[in-house]
């Protein structure tokens, strides 16, 4: 059985997704931009956009009943080249050791404020086999 997982973002409620969709030991996550859902503010600096797109990741993640270290695919869609080292220093603290397959993408966002959009992939237990 499909469970669903939602952040309460009011985007899931309008557009009609879920943050998350476990699948037996499979989680996929929706491609998620860098928004602080507690205030509703998208900050201006792509490292910060990164990092909170990475917490409500790992928020999804954890109800799913894994974590970051169970990734095993991550999309990153950036606004521009100009941003990649400011993404670098972001998230490569976070995945230098899980080392998931990765692809980062040069598109045009939905909205001017936003610099980056994560998508990910993980497998329930992937880390520790």
């Amino acid at each position: 059985m499909v469970k669903h997982i939602s952040s309460g973002s009011p985007f899931e409620a309008k557009i009609g997704y879920a943050r998350a969709v476990v699948d037996k030991d499979m989680i996929y996550v929706s491609g998620t931009t860098g928004y602080d859902y507690a205030n509703m503010v998208m900050p201006a600096d792509v490292g910060a956009q990164a990092r909170n797109a990475l917490a409500t990741i790992g928020k999804a993640l954890e109800e799913a009943g894994s974590s970051l270290k169970d990734v095993v695919r991550v999309r990153y869609y950036l606004a521009d080249a100009s941003l990649v080292d400011g993404v670098i220093e972001a998230v490569g603290p976070v995945f230098t050791e899980i080392r998931p397959a990765a692809t980062m993408v040069i598109a045009t966002m939905i909205e001017d404020a936003m610099k980056i959009e994560i998508e990910v992939t993980a497998r329930i237990g992937a880390h520790a086999s």
